[in-house]
């Protein structure tokens, strides 16, 4: 286990099913009230193939109260579990499943978003990460599913993953906060995700991490997330929030918004996969 040293506030659960020395990839999953999601997300990371690349599964959950705990423990290698009585950031989610990994590449992952093709996304990652020495990180393009995609899903996200592209073509550094896959040394010599932020922090910490390295967009590591956000707040006002609280990181150091609203209902059919709805 990482010796970064965690708050009195983290409890760590070891479970593990990936022996460490095994260990090439941590993929780490922030959860919170992630009942509806977290099976399915989990369900293309089988353990079988976790073991096939040597996938260590880091679930660090900010105090949720229903399943998502007891489907993460029937999973994960590591559990981290926030038990403060504050509200906890994702940004401080990530950093402390980041502080109990053991591989030099680091996945952080949305629990509502999953790899187009989980094998090929683990076997792409693997290659860069002994390939590119010279790349400290990747960013992954990102598509509603398209089971429930709907025109104007494509239509954005045709643009927004382009403009991804332009602000570390452009020497920027920006990464989607569905995926970000990071090399685990440079990760900590930037100081992790900056905790003060309650939005915005994945911009942010990709604008550090362009100081040290490239960042590469890469176009076959596709992941769908839920429209979840899209279909209960809009494009307009999803987007108006995400700039404004990315702006704010970059020139005052904080966050517009004091915590970031969780959305966790879904009108999916039964029998869809809560990312599809």
């Amino acid at each position: 286990m990482a010796s970064r040293s965690l708050p009195r506030d983290a409890h760590v659960q070891q479970h593990r099913r990936i022996a460490e020395s095994a260990v090439r990839l941590s993929l780490i999953i922030p959860t919170l009230q992630e009942e509806s999601t977290l099976e399915s997300t989990l369900a293309a990371f089988p353990l079988e193939l976790r073991q096939r690349f040597g996938v260590e599964l880091i679930i660090s959950d900010g105090g949720s109260t229903d399943g998502t705990l007891a489907i993460a423990e029937r999973h994960a290698d590591l559990l981290v579990v926030y038990r403060g009585t504050q509200r906890q950031s994702i940004a401080q989610g990530r950093n402390w499943g980041a502080a109990v990994a053991c591989a030099p590449v680091l996945i952080f992952l949305n629990a509502d978003t999953i790899p187009a093709d989980p094998p090929g996304f683990l076997e792409r990652i693997t290659t860069w990460a002994e390939r590119c020495p010279q790349e400290i990180a990747l960013c992954c393009p990102v598509r509603v599913h398209p089971a429930h995609e709907q025109l104007q899903d494509r239509i954005f996200h045709w643009l927004y993953n382009r403009y991804v592209w332009l602000l570390n073509a452009l020497g920027i550094g920006m990464g989607r906060g569905e995926c970000h896959i990071v090399r685990a040394e440079p990760f900590w010599r930037v100081g992790g995700y900056d905790e003060r932020l309650y939005a915005g922090e994945d911009f942010d910490l990709y604008r550090r991490l362009r100081r040290l390295g490239r960042i590469r967009m890469e176009w076959t590591l596709l992941v769908y997330e839920s429209p979840r956000r899209y279909r209960q707040y809009g494009y307009v006002r999803t987007l108006a929030l995400w700039t404004a609280n990315a702006l704010a990181a970059w020139m005052l150091g904080r966050s517009l918004v004091r915590a970031w609203q969780p959305v966790r209902s879904c009108a999916c059919p039964p029998s869809q996969s809560p990312h599809q709805c």
